[in-house]
Formats: structure tokens, C-alpha cells, sequence
């Protein structure tokens, strides 16, 4: 299968910038979550609720999954559920059966194998590329690959807390250098994109920033948060600077005037990789 199967399927997510965590327990959180810029949200089933309260937040889901969204709605709505080992993880997915084409995305905790996406894919009866994968086990980092290869596998995602602990390693930049880079290498065999973990100090704009920025030049093309208030300088971050869209506009008109042979742009030479990531970064001005 070719590895770009998936870049048509995907264009709304592989264009991610952040997507914000919701927790169900808090229907009013989500409305105000859904003004807050993100891109996405990720309503949470999962970590960010209590063991006795998953009953309440599943019933606030699904609630929030019967009210209509405006047509003009471009946000994109994913649900993170409990891990489909543990009990309420299969209460989610008996909650959440056969409804996978009303969600946008869903999201997977701690996934170690494909057939842990394989297994979701079925009960909730998602058909096309739909599910992120979180990697957040050494298992899971072992198996990176062959998870973002799954064909309903939509952006894997470092989880890199869960994956600190797993690993008995410090969270932070140089000590998860490695597994950072590992699941790029993942998401880019499988032509799909690869989401950076939350930057867990709300109140540190300045250490949000720098580690999204270099998240970027690793190859993420999204960071996941935690707060409204890390909206805003993720995609800051994320978006495009005017030279750089100036530049790739440059690339794509000299490309399309070559008729797709190798040309100059700034003295530099321009080829299809080069076009792509050009017109990647066109396409995401566009939406911003």
C-alpha cells in the first residue's frame, strides 16, 4: 500500500495545529472550550476523570453528541476513551457502539498493538482513517510503526508523561528525545501526522513556547493542551510566519510553472519534496 494512502482522507487532520483536552465531567467546560481557537477538542474520558465519576462523564458525552452542531462548525470534536482492556473502557465502547461515523476522531490510550485499534475500530464501526493513537508505553513505542500503519489510524500522538513513567526516564526534552523522534518516524512511514504531548505548566507561556518550537522542527505538526489559555501561543507557534508563507508561495508558483520539473526558488533548488512541504504550509495559512 502506498504510504501516502491516507494524505486525502486526512486533510482536515494532517492541517492540526492544537487540540484541546475537555474533561466530560464538565459540560460546561466543553462549550467553553469549543470557543476557545483550538482546532479540535478532545472531549476526556480517560485521565482527566475520576474512577467514580466515568458513569456521569460517559452520559455528559453522549448528551453532547445529540445536540446538533452548526453547519458552519469547522472544529474538530474527538473523544478520548478509557482503554478498551480495563471496565470502563468496554462500558465506553458498548456506550459508544456502531456511532463511530458521528464523532470526528476518537482517541486511544496507551495503545501497544494494532490489534488494540483494531478491536475499537470494530465495535464503534469506524471504517475510515479516524483513530489517534496515543503512544505511551515502551510496548507501544516498539510497536509505533506497525499502530500508525493501521489503516483507520488517523495521527499517532506522544504521550510522553505515561511514557516517562514506563520508561523510569526524567519528562523532559533531552531524555525523550529519542521516543519524540520515534513516533515522528512512525507517523511519516504511514503518511499521517504526529500530535506532541501537553506541556503540563499552564502558567509557563515562555517553556510552552520553546518546546512546540521544537517540537515543530522535529516534525510535529500539532501540540495537544491542557488549558484554554495555551491556545493561543501553540498556534502562534505552529502557524505559518509571512516569510515563510511568502517562501512557500514563491515554491508553489515556481513548481507549477516548471510543470512539476526541478526548478530554483532563492537559489535553492525545489523538488517534490520541497513542493509538498511548501504547499502544506499554504494550505495551513488557508486555515488558519
Amino acid at each position: 500500500m502506498h504510504p501516502n494512502r491516507k494524505i486525502l482522507a486526512m486533510a482536515d487532520m494532517s492541517l492540526m495545529r492544537v487540540l484541546l483536552f475537555t474533561p466530560a465531567t464538565h459540560p460546561e467546560y466543553i462549550a467553553k472550550a469549543a470557543g476557545s481557537g483550538a482546532d479540535g477538542l478532545v472531549i476526556d474520558l480517560e485521565d482527566g476523570v475520576a474512577l467514580e465519576a466515568k458513569d456521569t462523564a460517559r452520559a455528559n458525552l453522549l448528551a453532547v453528541m445529540n445536540k446538533p452542531r452548526p453547519a458552519d462548525n469547522k472544529l474538530v470534536w474527538c473523544v478520548r476513551l478509557n482503554h478498551i482492556e480495563t471496565r470502563p473502557g468496554l462500558a465506553d465502547l458498548l456506550a459508544l457502539a456502531g456511532q463511530g461515523d458521528r464523532l470526528d476522531a476518537v482517541m486511544l490510550p496507551k495503545v501497544e498493538s494494532p490489534h488494540e485499534v483494531e478491536i475499537a475500530a470494530k465495535h464503534l464501526a469506524i471504517t475510515s482513517p479516524r483513530i489517534i493513537a496515543l503512544i505511551e508505553t515502551g510496548r507501544g513505542l516498539e510497536h509505533a510503526a506497525a499502530i500508525a500503519a493501521h489503516p483507520q489510524v488517523a495521527a499517532i500522538a506522544f504521550g510522553g508523561a505515561d511514557l516517562a513513567a514506563d520508561l523510569h526516564a526524567e519528562l523532559a526534552w533531552e531524555p525523550m528525545l529519542w521516543p519524540r523522534s520515534r513516533i515522528v518516524q512512525a507517523a511519516a512511514a504511514s503518511g499521517i501526522p504526529a500530535f506532541d504531548v501537553p506541556f503540563l505548566d499552564i502558567h509557563d507561556t515562555d517553556g510552552l513556547r520553546k518546546e512546540a518550537l521544537a517540537a515543530k522542527r522535529l516534525g510535529y505538526g500539532c501540540k495537544l493542551a491542557i488549558h484554554p489559555a495555551q491556545v493561543a501561543p501553540i498556534k502562534a507557534v505552529f502557524a505559518p510566519s509571512p516569510d515563510e508563507l511568502a517562501r512557500a508561495h514563491r515554491i508553489v508558483e515556481a513548481y507549477a510553472a516548471a510543470k512539476g520539473a526541478a526548478c530554483q526558488v532563492d537559489g535553492k533548488m525545489v523538488d517534490v519534496p520541497v513542493w509538498k512541504a511548501a504547499l502544506r504550509t499554504v494550505h495551513l495559512a488557508a486555515a488558519t
